[in-house]
C-alpha cells in the first residue's frame, strides 16, 4: 500500500514536470490506476448564482468590476431558480454541483442565509454541493457543513511567488487560512490553479508543492488554462498548449495520487484526443455545462459524446465521501456572528491591473 508523500519540493516536482512525456505519462497512469478507476469520471455543473461586481483584482478575471468586460451582473439567485438549474444538471449526468457568487468573502446575513438554503435543497437531490464564495471563517465554514456543503473551493491561483503579480487586494496567506477553516469541518476541500497566466515552470511547481504539502491534501484539485477575455489584464495571454496541459495533470497525479484531477476551464479549446490524453495523465473529473461561471464550456451532449467514445463512465455521488446530512436552520448548533473579519488587503502595484482599470475612463 503506497504511502501519500507530503514533503515535496520545487525540484522534485519540476523534476518530473520535465521528464520525457512517455515516461511521464507512464508514471501518471500508473499512479492513477493505483488509486481510481481509470475509466470512471466525476461531472460537476458550475453555476454563477451571484455574477459580477467583485471588487478584486484578479487579473484573470472578468468579473472584478475594475475592468471593463462585457459580463452581465445579476443580484444572487433564487432557491427555486438554483434547484431547478441542479435538477438539470443531475438529468444530464452531473452528480456535484458547485455554486459561485462574486464575493471577496463570506457576509454573515441574509444573503449568506440564502445561499445555505440552497445547500440544503440541492443536499436533498441526493448531490454533492461544493460553493466558492470567496474567504470563509471557521464559523461560516461551520454553518456551510450544518447546512450538507460537500466540498468548498478556494483555489491558490499560482504559486506563492507569482501571486502578486496576479492579485494586490488580497494575501496568499488568506488562502490558507479559509483552507484550514474549512478543514476544521468535514467538507472537504477543492483547490487548485491556473496555467497560461505568464507564470514559469517554477511558479507551477511552486502551487504545487503548496497543494501537495498541505495534509491532508485537497480531495479535489482544479487545474485551469486562462480563458483570456478581452478587458482583463490578461487579455494578450498566448493560449496554454495542451502539451503544457498534459504534464500539468499528469505531474499533479503523481504528486497527489488519492486526489481528484479535475480538467476546467479551457476545455472548449482542447479537441477529444487532447483530453483523452489528459484522462490518461490522471484527470478524472470535469465540469459540465456551456459555462464555467462566465467562460465559455464544451455543451454536455458533446461531453457525452466524448464519455461514450472513450468508455468513459461519470461517477455517482459519494462514492469517494459519505453524505453529509443536512441539518435545518432551526436546529443549527451554529449561528450568525456578525463577524467583521480583517482579510489583508497588500494593495501593492501591478501595473497590468493598473492599465486595465484605467483603460475605460
Amino acid at each position: 500500500m503506497s504511502i501519500t508523500k507530503h514533503n515535496w519540493t520545487k525540484e522534485e516536482i519540476i523534476a518530473i514536470y520535465n521528464k520525457p512525456l512517455m515516461d511521464l505519462l507512464y508514471e501518471a497512469a500508473t499512479i492513477h490506476r493505483q488509486h481510481h478507476d481509470p475509466n470512471v469520471v466525476q461531472v460537476s455543473t458550475l453555476l454563477s448564482i451571484k455574477t459580477g461586481g467583485c471588487p478584486e483584482d484578479c487579473g484573470y478575471c472578468p468579473q472584478a468590476a475594475r475592468y471593463h468586460t462585457d459580463i452581465e451582473g445579476n443580484d444572487l439567485m433564487s432557491v427555486q431558480q438554483v434547484k431547478a438549474q441542479a435538477l438539470r444538471a443531475k438529468s444530464s449526468g452531473s452528480s456535484r454541483v458547485c455554486m459561485g457568487a462574486a464575493w471577496r468573502n463570506v457576509k454573515d446575513g441574509e444573503e449568506f442565509d440564502q445561499v445555505l438554503e440552497m445547500v440544503r435543497t440541492i443536499n436533498k437531490l441526493d448531490m454533492e454541493v461544493c460553493c466558492t464564495l470567496g474567504m470563509l471563517t471557521e464559523n461560516q465554514a461551520q454553518r456551510l457543513a450544518e447546512a450538507g456543503l460537500y466540498a468548498y473551493n478556494h483555489n491558490l491561483d499560482t504559486s506563492e511567488d507569482y501571486y502578486k503579480e496576479v492579485i494586490s487586494t488580497r494575501a496568499f496567506d488568506d488562502r490558507l487560512q479559509t483552507i484550514e477553516n474549512v478543514r476544521k469541518t468535514n467538507v472537504t476541500v477543492c483547490s487548485g490553479g491556473i496555467i497560461g497566466m505568464g507564470e514559469s515552470i517554477e511558479d507551477r511547481a511552486g502551487m504545487l508543492v503548496a497543494l501537495a504539502t498541505l495534509n491532508p491534501q485537497p480531495e479535489s484539485v482544479p487545474i485551469n488554462a486562462l480563458v483570456a477575455v478581452e478587458g482583463t489584464p490578461m487579455e494578450n495571454e498566448k493560449p496554454v498548449e495542451i502539451w503544457e496541459m498534459i504534464r500539468m495533470v499528469a505531474t499533479t497525479r503523481i504528486v497527489m495520487p488519492e486526489t481528484q484531477v479535475r480538467l476546467s476551464a479551457g476545455r472548449t479549446e482542447m479537441s477529444r484526443e487532447g483530453q483523452a490524453m489528459c484522462f490518461f495523465a490522471g484527470a478524472n473529473s470535469i465540469f459540465a455545462g456551456d459555462k464555467l461561471l462566465t467562460t465559455p464550456n464544451p455543451d454536455v451532449n458533446e461531453d457525452m459524446k466524448m464519455f461514450e467514445l472513450l468508455g468513459l463512465i461519470p461517477q455517482k455521488p459519494f462514492i469517494k465521501v459519505m453524505q453529509p446530512k443536512t441539518v435545518e436552520a432551526e436546529d443549527s448548533q451554529f449561528q450568525s456572528l456578525g463577524e467583521k473579519p480583517r482579510w489583508t488587503r497588500p494593495e501593492h502595484k501591478i501595473e497590468r491591473n493598473l492599465e486595465a482599470s484605467n483603460k475605460g475612463k
